[in-house]
C-alpha cells in the first residue's frame, strides 16, 4: 500500500525516514538513509540518496539530484552526507553532492533559493537565506555566508568564500574571496563597491551602512596594506557587529580577495 502523499510510481526505501505531510511525485527515487522533514514536497524524477537530511517545508522541483557521490578523485566511499535546512527551495535539474572525508558534510541552510541547474559541490557550506541564481556553479569547499546572492552562470573556484550580504554579478569567474557587504562581478571577478542597495533592502540602519562604507574605503581606496587598513578600522570606526564581521573575514582570508577594478592594485 502506497502512503498518502507518495505517488504510486515513486520508489521510496523502507529505510528512509519520511515525516508527516511529505509529498513525493512521480518516478522520484528516495534511497536508504534519507530523512525528509514535515511538509516537504519532492516533485517528479528527483533522486535523493546517501545520508541526505532535508528539513521541513522545503520544495524540490523535478529532476533534482541530492546526495550522490562527490566528483572528487580522493573520495573512497566514506560515509558522508548532505544537510539542508527548512523552507529551502531547489529548482529544476540542480545537483547537490555529499561531502568527502575532509568535512564529511555538504550543508545548505534554511530559507535558501537555488534556481534551476545550479551545482553545489562536495563540502560546500551555504548559510541561510542565500540565493544561487540559474546555472551558478560552486566547486568543492566553497563557503557562502548568510544573505549572499550569486548571479546566474557564475563559476566559483574551490575554497573561495563569499561573505554575508555580498552580491556577485552574473557570469562572473570567482577565484578569490568576496568580502561581506560588497558587490563584485566580472571575468575575472573584481569588487565594484559596497552592496548599498542590498543592505538598504535588508533593513540595515544608515549609520551602520556609513561605518561599512568607511571600512570599504580604507580597505579598497586608501592604498594601505591590508593589515594597516584593518588596524585603521579598529582605531577610527565605531564598533558594531557588522564591522566586526567585515574585519574578521578580512583577517582570515587565505586566497586573497577580489580587489577593486578601478584602483589599479595588483592582486
Amino acid at each position: 500500500m502506497v502512503a498518502a502523499g507518495i505517488h504510486p510510481t515513486a520508489i521510496v526505501s523502507p529505510l528512509a525516514k519520511i515525516a508527516s505531510g511529505v509529498k513525493i511525485g512521480p518516478y522520484a527515487v528516495i534511497e536508504d538513509g534519507v530523512e525528509i522533514g514535515e511538509e516537504t514536497v519532492v516533485k517528479a524524477h528527483c533522486v535523493i540518496t546517501g545520508r541526505a537530511k532535508i528539513g521541513k517545508a522545503c520544495k524540490i522541483f523535478p529532476g533534482v539530484y541530492i546526495g550522490e557521490e562527490p566528483q572528487d578523485l580522493k573520495y573512497q566511499g566514506e560515509d558522508t552526507s548532505v544537510e539542508i535546512g527548512d523552507r529551502t527551495v531547489i529548482h529544476e535539474c540542480s545537483i547537490i553532492h555529499r561531502g568527502t572525508s575532509e568535512s564529511l558534510v555538504t550543508r545548505i541552510g534554511s530559507d535558501c533559493l537555488l534556481m534551476g541547474a545550479t551545482h553545489v559541490a562536495h563540502d560546500c557550506q551555504i548559510g541561510n537565506r542565500v540565493i544561487l541564481a540559474h546555472g551558478s556553479m560552486l566547486s568543492g569547499h566553497v563557503i557562502v555566508e548568510d544573505n549572499a546572492i550569486v548571479g546566474g552562470k557564475t563559476g566559483v573556484h574551490q575554497f573561495v568564500r563569499i561573505g554575508r550580504n555580498a552580491m556577485v554579478g552574473g557570469m562572473s569567474r570567482l577565484t578569490q574571496d568576496v568580502l561581506p557587504f560588497t558587490l563584485a562581478e566580472g571575468y575575472p571577478c573584481a569588487t565594484i563597491g559596497l552592496n548599498s542597495v542590498g543592505l538598504k533592502r535588508a533593513g540595515m540602519p544608515v549609520e551602520i551602512r556609513q561605518i561599512l562604507k568607511s571600512a570599504y574605503r580604507l580597505l579598497f581606496r586608501s592604498r594601505l596594506p591590508v593589515a594597516e587598513a584593518i588596524a585603521r578600522m579598529k582605531e577610527t570606526l565605531s564598533p558594531c557587529p557588522e564591522l566586526e564581521a567585515f574585519i574578521r573575514f578580512a583577517e582570515t582570508m587565505e586566497r586573497g580577495f577580489c580587489h577593486a577594478r578601478s584602483d589599479g592594485r595588483a592582486k
